[in-house]
């Protein structure tokens, strides 16, 4: 069955809804295209604000008012030179400590039609460690404990810059491709599969959760796609969410050692009738 445009993009807003980073994409003229909840929330944005065509102006002028950039003796000249810096359209990652005292990395990248790609990561428990091996380290050397801190944010700006780079690759062409490929730069694996249990969407990283799975895995069965191991244990799952059921849970795989967590959204129709499964699958290892 071919699913209109319009229903791709429903899809595709129901998986980012279930990410824990905050996503946003803003088109070349500076007006919002899509946004997941966790943006919402994250910054305690009003719903205007989180709607298509909302303005990034006057988003920004908002997250200054509120003091998320701390003290501004120009509020409209900050807003002019923060929007001048998003129309360069410019891959960028940067870390932020908040006004509420959290920490926030922001990774940008541009979009080949125009407009970029923003996912906001809280890494408050990352630096609160940082500082943990700080205090706990007293017998290192200063110059040892920059070191290692400079090499922990230079492996998150690394990560960064690939995902940026592999972003500018995509053919964005369309409203479902700019979405895909999104949903590429997440840390997730994130899928649809129908009633009969065959992958109708996919963000191709099934691999990057379950190892030696293949990339593409549309139009396969959840059986021929996660092998014997991963079916076991998900196969129950999506037999309740046919039922309507919502379900989140964990496995071990014994192959690789990989620790696995596995979200199952039931897909309804306009009637309320179950046609199929959202999956979020995410590796949590570490």
């Amino acid at each position: 069955m071919t699913r209109s445009a319009h229903e791709i993009s429903e899809m595709t807003r129901s998986g980012l809804n279930l990410i824990k980073q905050a996503i946003s994409i803003y088109d070349q003229d500076l007006k919002l295209a899509v946004a997941n909840r966790r943006f919402k929330t994250m910054f305690s944005l009003p719903d205007h604000l989180v709607q298509a065509g909302a303005s990034f102006s006057e988003t920004i002028r908002h997250l200054a008012t509120q003091g998320e950039y701390g003290e501004i003796d120009d509020l409209e000249e900050f807003v002019t030179e923060r929007v001048e810096q998003a129309r360069a359209f410019k891959p960028h990652y940067i870390e932020r400590k908040r006004a509420n005292g959290t920490t926030v990395a922001v990774e940008g990248g541009p979009l080949r039609q125009g407009g970029w790609v923003a996912v906001y990561s809280d890494i408050t428990d990352i630096r609160r460690q940082e500082e943990l091996l700080r205090v706990q380290s007293e017998g290192l050397s200063e110059e040892l404990l920059k070191r290692s801190e400079q090499l922990s944010q230079t492996n998150r700006e690394l990560n960064a810059t690939i995902t940026a780079l592999e972003e500018a690759k995509q053919e964005l062409t369309e409203s479902e491709a700019r979405l895909k490929s999104t949903n590429a730069m997440t840390p997730a694996h994130i899928a649809r599969v129908d009633v009969d249990g065959v992958y109708t969407y996919t963000n191709l990283r099934l691999h990057t959760i379950i190892p030696e799975r293949p990339k593409d895995i549309l139009g396969m069965g959840l059986r021929e796609a996660l092998g014997a191991e991963a079916f076991a244990h998900i196969h129950p799952r999506f037999l309740n969410a046919l039922k309507g059921q919502a379900s989140a849970f964990e496995f071990a795989l014994k192959d690789s050692g990989n620790q696995v967590r596995v979200a199952f959204t039931p897909d309804h129709d306009a009637n309320g009738a179950v046609i199929g499964a959202y999956l979020l699958s995410m590796d949590i290892t570490e």
